[in-house]
């Protein structure tokens, strides 16, 4: 079975049949306050790995801006001052702590389909719409949200190719897919962004591979609001 049609049955696969509708109120409602890269005014430490190499790195907002990141560990051990010194460089050029894909403005909300609904939480999938005349990868994702409707929070983004594209010349995408997931709210902590895994299985002019795993975990979240007096 080649890649692409393996995650389509993974996209699609549900107790439900898929069911074409219009987006539902509460859905909609999850949506209008989401944001892809979680909720704003807290620090974090963001740990990457991929390709073999593994950075961890913390973020604090409450520091100007092109000191809001602080590189802690690189591929396992403590940073040299050369290393140190090349990322606080790097800084210049990030500035923020987004790193999350933000799709929302490109679902088809008149074509919802409900994946699954268990009465906690339901999944629904969107074929996207192409916003640029220069995008050429969109017709072929579609973005699947779960719902957590106890809390209202969208729980899982899920962005992923149904069929092999070509995003420029030479380029050849197999399968491209982006998991994001969050915490639910809990007492005066909101819904926070906690794992990112990215999967690229691709060639570039038939002959280099373009195939890549990234896992991003976010952990030691502390509220960056001034406290209440």
């Amino acid at each position: 079975m080649r890649p692409w049609l393996f995650l389509v049955f993974v996209l699609l696969g549900s107790t439900l049949p898929v069911q074409a509708t219009s987006m539902p109120d509460d859905l909609r409602a999850a949506l209008a306050g989401y944001r892809a890269e979680g909720s704003r005014g807290w620090a974090f430490t963001q740990s990457t790995r991929a390709a073999g190499k593994s950075l961890v790195e913390r973020y604090d907002p409450r520091l100007p801006e092109f000191r809001r990141w602080t590189l802690l560990q690189k591929d396992g051990r403590t940073p040299t001052e050369k290393e140190r010194a090349s990322y606080a460089e790097q800084q210049t050029r990030r500035s923020r702590g987004d790193t999350a894909p933000n799709v929302k403005e490109q679902i088809d909300e008149a074509n919802a389909q409900l994946v699954q609904d268990d009465g906690t939480r339901a999944q629904w999938r969107f074929r996207l719409r192409t916003t640029d005349e220069d995008d050429r990868s969109a017709a072929h994702m579609a973005v699947t949200f779960v719902l957590h409707r106890p809390t209202g929070t969208i729980e899982r983004m899920e962005l992923a190719s149904f069929e092999p594209f070509k995003p420029v010349t030479g380029i050849a995408i197999e399968q491209a897919r982006t998991v994001v997931e969050y915490s639910l709210p809990d007492g005066d902590r909101p819904t926070l962004l906690q794992r990112i895994t990215v999967t690229l299985r691709g060639r570039a002019w038939w002959i280099k591979s373009l195939d890549d795993d990234m896992e991003v975990v976010y952990s030691e979240f502390e509220s960056a609001r001034p406290s209440p007096r």
